[in-house]
């Protein structure tokens, strides 16, 4: 019998949330749904990323920490990589959109950025004062 479990993150940023799940191929639902788990158990989240097979991926915020939290019924979980990896992943895309919005923000513009076989990525920003 599955059940529904919650993963804490440091993910903070709704923004920054939505594009990395984006990036991943996981484009989030715009408002706050039910997110499906076994036997049609529901329990809602603020992003939710429905699946095919009905194992929706979501995301609650979690006032208390100042946190999103990973909200899904691992029992169920049917994507590619393992949660684990799934949330290091996401927490890399993450921690690039967040970077990317504060160096657009101080007047940075992105000149390169190289994604490495071993999954790093590094950026080359500029800004020219006047």
């Amino acid at each position: 019998m599955s059940h529904f479990s919650t993963v804490r993150t440091e993910l903070r940023d709704r923004q920054a949330l939505v594009d990395a799940l984006t990036d991943l191929g996981h484009p989030p639902a715009p408002e706050a749904r039910q997110v499906r788990g076994y036997r049609g158990a529901v329990v809602t989240a603020d992003l939710a990323v429905p699946q095919p097979h009905g194992a929706d991926i979501g995301f609650r915020w979690n006032e208390a920490s100042g946190c999103y939290e990973l909200v899904t019924d691992l029992d169920l979980w049917k994507q590619p990589v393992p949660v684990e990896r799934f949330l290091a992943q996401l927490s890399q895309r993450y921690a690039l959109r967040t970077i990317l919005a504060a160096t657009a923000e101080e007047g940075f513009q992105v000149n390169e950025q190289n994604d490495h076989l071993d999954g790093s990525i590094e950026l080359v920003v500029t800004r020219w004062d006047g």
